[in-house]
């Protein structure tokens, strides 16, 4: 599971073997969020959530929605699209 980003203690990964559309889970201690990237234009949506709060996830949507572009190119090298 490739780690694309790293913030705030957050590994934001990528699993190879995941399914579409491009997605990246957000994995902190003890929580873990999947949000959709939502190709070509964006913003990012919370598909699931388990154990952050609403702040927190609007924190990470904006760190996500600001890394976006590289973690779409991410989602395509890791999954040869």
């Amino acid at each position: 599971m490739p780690t694309v980003l790293r913030f705030d203690g957050l590994r934001v990964v990528i699993y190879p073997n995941d399914h579409r559309p491009a997605h990246v889970h957000v994995i902190g201690a003890d929580a873990e969020a999947v949000f959709a990237l939502n190709a070509p234009d964006g913003p990012v949506t919370l598909r699931e959530s388990i154990g952050f709060r609403g702040g927190a996830l609007d924190r990470i949507a904006g760190v996500l929605n600001d890394n976006r572009v590289a973690l779409l190119a991410a989602w395509e090298r890791i999954h040869g699209d």
